[in-house]
């Protein structure tokens, strides 16, 4: 296991032809050189020590254009393993990924509630030692944390569904395992997890939207990940649809997640003539047998997020907006009623007709997006 960072991957160049190797190969170190303005002696170096390094590994020949045939280079995705960690509000998730985002290893543990910093961290670094015994190299930790995140410290200001506070994650993850740790927003980590491996194509702009226990959301603009001014940025949850609506957990009356979330659709049905209480997933299995009024209750949260999305349309026009999370299993109930309720709403004939699908990375949209926070600082040039 590699410890420590992994700065010797982080210098400008390097990023450079990381990135352009990991997005155009195979390639050749001439088409790099053309195509990132720096010069061949600088990529043959920079590459030269990648290859050292084992994260690029030269493939087959290239066809010639005349001259000698190049040799193309491309990603050694085996070459290093990154933990990915989705902590979410009932349990603690980990995987073990290579560079590629191919999973290698899984472990979850379950939340105690009530539960304290303390006990959380100890859960934490559980889940997170039992990934880790494993022959490949890890070079960081990405975890993936529900509510408010101070991204710089790594530390947790806010977890509503935990009722914690103050959680210093990064301090304490990089002290127990000596590795590189990042930490963000669940939906935001969905959101690059999504832009990274989603099959989504060349965009400039996405939306990712995590519909489970809670409503948030991340917007990619220009390839990055977008945080605001004091990174709190995607918490729509909180979007007011009905001033007179039932109260938050937020205090606030009418917001999106009194609508759309897993709780929330369990509510609804409560006034029916029910013996024991349904969750969400009770509630779209019955309707996915007949059971209409369920149906109609599915589509109804359908309508709200539908409204929420047309805000959110009008703000920051995005290209596509992805759904992820628990609910947006029912996508065959909410799904056309979010794109017609769109299609009434917006403003332009062009905003209506945004793209709005389900992730299909499913259950671990979250954990992928965790992985890609190491991959960021490996590929991306800042």
């Amino acid at each position: 296991m590699r410890q420590g960072s992994f700065k010797w991957m982080k210098s400008m160049n390097k990023s450079i032809i990381l990135n352009k190797i990991r997005r155009d190969g195979p390639i050749s170190r001439a088409q790099i050189a053309r195509e990132t303005k720096l010069t061949p002696p600088t990529v043959s170096s920079n590459v030269k020590e990648l290859m050292e390094e084992k994260i690029v590994e030269e493939s087959d020949i290239g066809h010639s254009q005349g001259g000698r045939k190049p040799t193309m280079l491309i990603i050694n995705n085996q070459a290093f393993t990154i933990i990915g960690v989705d902590a979410g509000p009932k349990s603690i998730r980990c995987i073990v990924a290579d560079l590629a985002g191919k999973v290698l290893k899984r472990s979850e543990k379950k939340l105690q509630l009530p539960i304290n910093n303390q006990q959380f961290i100890a859960t934490l670094k559980s889940c997170i030692e039992e990934v880790l015994e494993t022959e490949h190299q890890v070079i960081g930790i990405g975890v993936a944390m529900h509510g408010v995140v101070e991204v710089d410290t790594g530390t947790s200001l806010y977890a509503p569904n935990l009722g914690l506070a103050n959680i210093p994650i990064k301090k304490e993850m990089e002290v127990a395992f000596g590795l590189e740790v990042k930490v963000e927003n669940d939906a935001r980590a969905m959101a690059l997890g999504e832009y990274w491996f989603g099959n989504h194509g060349e965009l400039e702009s996405m939306l990712a939207v995590n519909i489970g226990n809670g409503i948030g959301a991340g917007l990619i603009i220009d390839g990055k990940l977008y945080h605001g001014s004091t990174d709190i940025a995607g918490e729509i949850g909180h979007m007011t649809i009905d001033l007179h609506g039932e109260i938050c957990e937020c205090g606030n009356r009418g917001c999106l997640q009194t609508f759309v979330t897993g709780p929330a659709i369990a509510r609804k049905v409560t006034g029916t003539a029910l013996k024991n209480p349904l969750t969400a997933e009770n509630v779209f299995e019955q309707a996915v047998n007949g059971n209409e009024e369920f149906a109609a209750i599915l589509k109804e949260s359908g309508r709200a997020m539908g409204i929420g999305l047309t805000n959110l349309i009008h703000i920051v026009n995005p290209e596509k907006i992805v759904l992820g999370g628990g609910v947006s299993k029912a996508e065959t109930f909410i799904l056309p009623t979010i794109r017609q309720t769109i299609k009434d709403s917006a403003l332009t004939p062009a905003a209506s007709r945004t793209k709005v699908e389900v992730s299909k990375l499913g259950d671990d949209a979250t954990l992928i997006g965790a992985i890609t926070l190491l991959l960021v600082d490996i590929f991306d040039v800042k």
